[in-house]
């Protein structure tokens, strides 16, 4: 298990390049379970997340061809049972349901990263596949879906008590572009990740409109045949590295991005009082600081509004930003374990139901801290580049699922920091 050490203080400046979206490529290559054909799908992150997905699919029959970004995938046999032993490791495993049941007719998996069903795990998915016509059993801690005469097309409503369900989404596209007849998905979600799937599957063969609305309509085909793909940028890897250059007052520019994805990242920092500029295509952005930032108000939602992803990366921003700055978090509400390890290190936050509130402060200091999920561990990274001293951030592994080789990226921009085995 690796740590991080960061010698905060130095002033990031130069340019990067942004991975392909960890959350587009999961769903994409479930998708891949849909065709006995080959499909090459381009710009897949390196990071763990994208590792299971690649050896749980490996483990269901598909002969996959990995090199410099790109995955090549044939299903031309598989199986409908998906290792626990995968599984468990990541929750986003749960989309190749669709997938699987579409193809097969049965899907067996086990109930992902000891999520049960509740208001967010997967209720929102079993009640669309079960509205397409599967029945769904649990005994053991596995799932098994059947479908046994295929699934048919239905209206489904998948708006859940925190918004639309993204990964829920996915896996209801992905199982009606096989189903008999016509799916509508009401309440889907918009985000660019859908988008990306919808624009593979359409690749695919599959016809389907609205992707990006609030209705996605799918009309049912009889099989879909292998497509090359290009995944999007990460728009959350973007934001993580415009508060890096911010944070420590330096200037730094990101190639392969995407402005439409970036929209309220950028008002944010607008209204923060930093400085953000594109080039003539829009495919690079460079940021840098003002001398006069002040705090903000932050509210996440469901695409297109704030990303509750890049809620704890701004916390850590509006933490060293003059003024008072509050944060709330209407998808996950409790999504702030990383404030606790922001305060070991000076910084003035209180968090009280769903919200937290932030009082700038002029330094943060150095001190040993401990990651809790994917996006904490960045704030905790993006904190250590700009306190004074040495930060240590333990369990490495969290951020190493959704971010590429982020010590080498950030030594490319002048960072002072080594990744180390935990027993040193």
């Amino acid at each position: 298990m690796d740590k991080l050490i960061i010698n905060g203080g130095t002033p990031l400046h130069g340019s990067i390049r942004i991975s392909g979206a960890k959350n587009a490529s999961l769903p994409i290559l479930a998708a891949t379970l849909l065709t006995e054909s080959s499909c090459s799908i381009k710009n897949v992150p390196d990071v763990s997340d994208t590792n299971y997905m690649v050896q749980i699919l490996n483990s269901l029959g598909v002969s996959i061809e990995r090199y410099s970004g790109t995955v090549i995938t044939e299903a031309k046999t598989i199986q409908s049972a998906a290792p626990y032993e995968l599984v468990s490791k990541m929750r986003a495993s749960i989309c190749m349901m669709g997938p699987l049941l579409a193809r097969t007719g049965k899907a067996i998996i086990s109930m992902p990263g000891g999520c049960v069903i509740g208001t967010r795990p997967i209720d929102l998915h079993l009640k669309g596949l079960k509205a397409l016509g599967a029945t769904i059993t649990q005994d053991g801690g596995n799932l098994t879906l059947e479908a046994k005469n295929g699934l048919i097309g239905c209206e489904i409503d998948l708006r859940g008590k925190s918004g639309p369900t993204v990964l829920g989404t996915a896996n209801i596209m992905m199982a009606a572009t096989l189903a008999q007849g016509t799916t509508i998905i009401e309440s889907a979600a918009r985000e660019p990740e859908i988008e990306d799937l919808a624009d593979f599957l359409i690749n695919m063969g599959a016809k389907i409109t609205g992707q990006g609305t609030r209705v996605i309509t799918i009309e049912g085909v009889t099989s879909l045949h292998g497509a090359h793909h290009e995944v999007i940028p990460d728009r959350i890897e973007a934001a993580t590295y415009m508060m890096a250059g911010l944070i420590t007052g330096g200037e730094i520019t990101l190639k392969n991005i995407c402005r439409p994805h970036l929209k309220t990242i950028e008002e944010k920092i607008q209204q923060i009082g930093h400085y953000i500029s594109y080039n003539a295509d829009e495919t690079q952005v460079t940021v840098s600081p003002t001398s006069n930032p002040q705090g903000c108000e932050i509210i996440t939602d469901p695409y297109p509004s704030f990303p509750t992803d890049a809620q704890a990366q701004f916390t850590s921003l509006l933490a060293l930003t003059p003024g008072i700055s509050v944060i709330e978090d209407m998808i996950f509400p409790e999504r702030f374990m990383h404030c606790a390890e922001l305060n070991r290190m000076g910084a003035k936050i209180e968090v009280d139901r769903g919200k937290a509130i932030v009082h700038g402060v002029t330094q943060l200091t150095g001190a040993p801290v401990m990651a809790s999920d994917l996006r904490a561990s960045a704030a905790l990274v993006l904190a250590g580049l700009a306190a004074k001293g040495t930060t240590q951030v333990n369990r490495l592994y969290h951020i190493d699922r959704g971010y590429e080789h982020i010590d080498t990226k950030l030594q490319d921009l002048g960072a002072d920091l080594k990744r180390v085995p935990n027993s040193i």
